[in-house]
């Protein structure tokens, strides 16, 4: 009886010490669950949210540019996009082989598409094709019980509707690429595209605007249930630029088959009027991704039309040099206006014979006449005279030598060179012959179009700092271009020079000449040889620079502006390999100066 006793109570303590524990098990289970829900539950409740809720970076449009008119020159246009959910269609490839009955795809797109299907989760939707026409996409509409899982999606894609006549200063968008700096959650979204060059690079940001995001409520799987909030972010800003379409197009159109590069100012502003570069390509190439056939047309063109001519491309300025160097005499004292040196033809300096253009002489020149016949001669004299740092020293005062600023990248500054930068250069003084043959504009001198129309700008506006822009100016930012310390006495001497090259008889672009009720223009010519004939050549009846191949000509220059007696357009022509200014640049730059006097720009 006692042992049965005994047994009841082992069995009641084992009874209560397994109660005792469960108890403590259930009062630590409701302290923890009362730690994690009550203490730690905004913690835990942000990490489910974050588990459930995607976000998603949202693409706000793109800002458009406009010229100074109101004509678009880049804009967004509607673009209409295939594309397919593996998971919604029972054979992706039987699906694929349907679609490209209808839309067809070439064999690089078939394998681009497979691999993406391929390396994606099944519910990731995966484009198709791009850009569909209306057509396009009426058929596949009309045909989508045979293509399951394939769906329709509008977005935007950059769009220049002037093509080749805006191409070096707008640029293009290309997609983000690995070199690209990733400062914006922008830059992730896949297909993003940004500037690649021109004002779109540039004012990148700006156009850009700032991206949005939407909140989507997600399964375990990642797949889309319901969207929760959207922000749609902010549009990016509209440019307007002081370009003219009009003159624009016809600048370009003026160079017809030739190459080269073509700048119009307005002379007391700055603001780029035209700005040309030819031959150009199509910007719409690169915005959805240039083919390479295309690509190696491009890079493959004897005439380069991927480089920016207008800033990149440097010459030797030749005569249009002249100006700066009669500039520089004058205002140093060397020369006055009536100051003359007799040309028969030649020079000669120690042991070397310099020739003038014109092999039998011009006779007795002053400035205002050597500036008419440019006069090679003359401007040999007053460089020696003179001397290379008084030489240089009004060049940059003008804006050669050195970048404008413009607002585009790859800018080249040119060169105009002195003693001091033979010596780094070289590591050898500079030698009098040197400055016979800058006083010319040839040697190491080098200019781009615009800095060339900067210089003729800066001399006919009076001498005032005007800088080089797309951007228009207001009227407190005008009344702070400063005046050079230039003599408006000399200037006007100089002008009256360059009104001779034109309309004077005999001038070396009176054939460029125009009358528009009393309105003409100045300017001076220049060609600038790419290399000299030789004996052999001659003997072989190779006399004449057009007998040349066309890469081997000299290059044709020519800097105008009008009206003549209150400038208020420049205009700078250069024509690569079109072996006379007088020629071929002056024409181009005469009916250029003439369309923008019709124009009649504001």
């Amino acid at each position: 009886m006692n042992r049965d006793n005994d047994k009841g109570k082992v069995l009641l303590q084992r009874t209560a010490l397994v109660a005792t524990g469960f108890f403590l098990l259930l009062i630590m289970l409701i302290v923890r669950l009362y730690y994690l829900q009550v203490y730690q539950g905004d913690k835990y409740t942000m990490l489910a949210d974050e588990n459930r809720i995607s976000t998603r970076v949202l693409v706000p449009p793109r800002g458009s540019v406009y010229d100074r008119n109101g004509v678009v020159l880049a804009t967004n246009e509607q673009n209409f996009q295939a594309l397919v959910i593996a998971e919604q269609t029972p054979d992706w490839k039987e699906t694929l082989k349907h679609f490209a009955e209808i839309v067809p795809l070439d064999t690089d797109e078939k394998e681009k598409i497979a691999k993406s299907i391929q390396n994606n989760k099944k519910f990731v939707p995966v484009k198709l094709k791009d850009n569909l026409t209306w057509e396009e996409v009426s058929a596949l509409l009309l045909n989508a019980p045979y293509l399951p899982g394939v769906f329709i999606s509008e977005g935007l894609n950059r769009t220049y509707p002037l093509g080749i006549y805006t191409a070096h200063f707008l640029g293009y968008v290309g997609a983000v690429s690995d070199t690209d700096v990733k400062d914006d959650p922008l830059l992730m979204v896949p297909g993003f595209k940004i500037g690649k060059s021109g004002l779109e690079k540039t004012f990148e940001k700006e156009l850009r605007g700032q991206g949005g995001d939407v909140k989507l409520e997600v399964n375990a799987y990642g797949r889309v249930m319901k969207e929760i909030e959207r922000d749609k972010g902010i549009n990016g800003q509209d440019l307007y630029l002081t370009i003219d379409s009009r003159l624009q197009k016809f600048a370009q159109d003026a160079f017809g088959d030739h190459s080269g590069a073509a700048v119009v100012l307005d002379v007391h502003s700055g603001e780029i009027l035209a700005f040309v570069s030819v031959p150009s390509f199509d910007p719409n190439l690169f915005t959805t991704g240039i083919s390479h056939k295309d690509w190696n047309a491009l890079l493959n063109n004897e005439r380069h039309p991927l480089t920016n001519k207008a800033i990149s491309g440097q010459y030797s300025p030749g005569s249009t040099f002249k100006i700066v160097v009669a500039l520089a005499a004058l205002e140093a004292g060397v020369i006055d206006k009536n100051t003359t040196f007799n040309c028969n033809g030649s020079m000669s300096l120690g042991n070397h014979v310099f020739h003038c253009w014109r092999h039998w002489g011009h006779g007795k020149q002053n400035v205002i006449e050597a500036l008419k016949n440019s006069c090679d001669i003359f401007f040999y004299e007053v460089a020696l005279e003179l001397g290379i740092e008084k030489i240089a020293a009004m060049a940059r005062q003008l804006g050669l030598g050195h970048e404008t600023g413009v607002s585009l990248d790859n800018e080249r500054a040119g060169l105009i060179p002195d003693s001091e930068w033979k010596m780094k250069r070289y590591g050898e003084k500079w030698q009098q012959g040197e400055s016979v043959i800058a006083g010319i504009g040839q040697g190491y001198v080098l200019a781009t179009p615009l800095q060339l129309a900067v210089m003729i700008s800066r001399v006919v506006n009076g001498g005032y700092d005007i800088k080089p822009t797309f951007m228009k100016l207001n009227l407190k930012e005008k009344g702070k271009i400063k005046k050079l310390p230039i003599s408006r006495e000399n200037i006007d001497i100089v002008k009256k020079g360059m009104f001779e090259v034109v309309n004077a008889e005999h001038g070396t672009a009176s054939a460029a000449k125009f009358d528009m009720n009393g309105i003409k223009m100045g300017g001076k010519t220049g060609t600038t040889q790419v290399r000299r004939i030789s004996m052999e050549e001659r003997k072989s009846g190779i006399v004449k620079d057009e007998d040349l191949p066309w890469r081997l000509r000299n290059h044709a220059l020519f800097v105008g502006y009008a009206p003549q007696n209150n400038p208020q357009y420049a205009v700078a022509v250069v024509v690569e390999h079109g072996s006379s200014g007088s020629g071929v640049a002056a024409p181009i730059a005469s009916k250029i100066l003439q369309e923008t006097l019709r124009l009649d720009i504001k």
